[in-house]
């Protein structure tokens, strides 16, 4: 009990001393507009667009509405599995329509077959998920970043809706990812965790390397180690506005999350010695997130798993070697890292609310821990619905 107890300690405490740093890195700003040229870069935005027919034309639609020039940047759509109607719809559109289809579908494939067909006259690359809307400004200060000699550029995805509890949580959740794992990394000189969307790579490099990628699921992930690998930087830009849907049900939610804790699992295994080989070369970058972010467990079960330990802790408190001072302590720290990350406008009567379904959410997260056998074998799809955009989630 006492190694058990000390082993429990040591993780939670690190956890907790991990996010309490880049949550207080997180309050700086950066500039990654610094030294910037003035060019006008060539564009390729690259839409996957999988069953998406209630939301793909709209988001088409809505990527040509930039104040970056027209001429200078070409909308995408890799239409697979979508019905004759909505291709038929799309092609009426100044866009590009690249229609595929797969034995079994994932993004690398759609993003390939894309890169293959539409050449190489691109100097920037630009991936969007079929239910993101940009900000009118989103591509020009992507393109301003670029011309500063950030070549792996992550963009901030704010919620498009707030209409459930669960949507409120997964609002609450991205806002604290950007501000822990993008902005507080980048403001310690380190790379910005990539989302799988709303994010740009200089075109030739993105094309080769994922000319080699098999991945099913965790896109993002083998995208970012790859280009940390080669001695890039990942830079974040939270002036850059995409809208992302949220998960709107418990449904969805636990799909979703067991498609990203797969992932996660997976890459641990396949990055961690070379995490380790290159921590030893001095990439500490690199080591962050192949393993530090990979044994990370969720904020969701983190907070959940050290509520639950400081009562124990508090009803054994006499049986145990350190008491139950250190787990109130641990907890109280965790959630304060919550507390500075979430934005200001978000406080409100909903948000007390939505949190009362935080017991919900941690119960199927635990439950999906003991369900990811062979889920990252499969492609799971998320399906959206909304269209609508609700730009004051973007005030702080």
């Amino acid at each position: 009990m006492i190694i058990l107890e000390g082993i429990l300690l040591i993780y939670f405490s690190l956890v907790t001393l991990y996010t309490l740093v880049l949550a207080l890195a997180g309050q700086f700003d950066i500039n990654p507009y610094k030294g910037a040229v003035k060019k006008q870069n060539r564009i390729a935005v690259l839409i996957p667009s999988y069953k998406e027919d209630q939301v793909i034309c709209h988001t088409a639609e809505s990527a040509l509405n930039q104040t970056y020039p027209s001429e200078k940047f070409e909308v995408v759509v890799i239409a697979d599995s979508l019905n004759e109607k909505t291709v038929n719809t799309l092609k009426k559109l100044p866009i590009r329509v690249v229609e595929v289809v797969f034995d079994q579908s994932t993004k690398v494939k759609s993003l390939n077959r894309a890169m293959a067909e539409i050449g190489d006259d691109f100097d920037i690359v630009l991936i969007l998920d079929a239910d993101n809307v940009m900000d009118e400004a989103f591509i020009e200060k992507i393109n301003k970043a670029f011309n500063a000699g950030h070549h792996a550029i992550q963009g901030r995805r704010v919620a498009k809706n707030m209409n459930t509890p669960f949507a409120l949580l997964d609002t609450v959740s991205e806002a604290i990812n950007n501000h822990i794992y993008r902005k507080g990394q980048v403001a310690l000189g380190l790379s910005s965790a990539v989302i799988g969307s709303g994010m740009a790579f200089e075109y030739t490099s993105f094309k080769k390397m994922l000319s080699k990628a098999h991945a099913v699921g965790g896109f993002d992930r083998l995208v970012s180690m790859s280009y940390i690998e080669r001695g890039y930087k990942i830079t974040y830009l939270h002036d850059a506005i995409v809208y992302d849907e949220k998960i709107e049900n418990a449904a969805n939610f636990q799909n979703q999350r067991k498609r990203w804790l797969s992932s996660q699992f997976v890459y641990l295994r396949e990055y961690f010695f070379t995490g380790v080989k290159l921590l030893f070369k001095g990439n500490f970058d690199y080591f962050n997130l192949a393993i530090i972010h990979t044994v990370i467990l969720p904020r969701i079960l983190n907070l959940g798993i050290l509520l639950i330990l400081t009562f124990v802790s508090f009803l054994l408190r006499d049986y145990l070697q350190y008491g139950f001072e250190p787990w109130f302590s641990l907890f109280l720290i965790f959630s304060f890292t919550f507390f500075i990350s979430i934005p200001r406008n978000l406080y409100n009567i909903k948000l007390f609310k939505a949190m009362l379904y935080l017991p919900q959410a941690f119960y199927l997260l635990f439950l999906t821990l003991f369900k990811l056998k062979g889920a990252n074998k499969k492609f799971i799809h998320t399906p959206h619905s909304s269209v609508e955009v609700d730009k004051s989630l973007t005030k702080e």
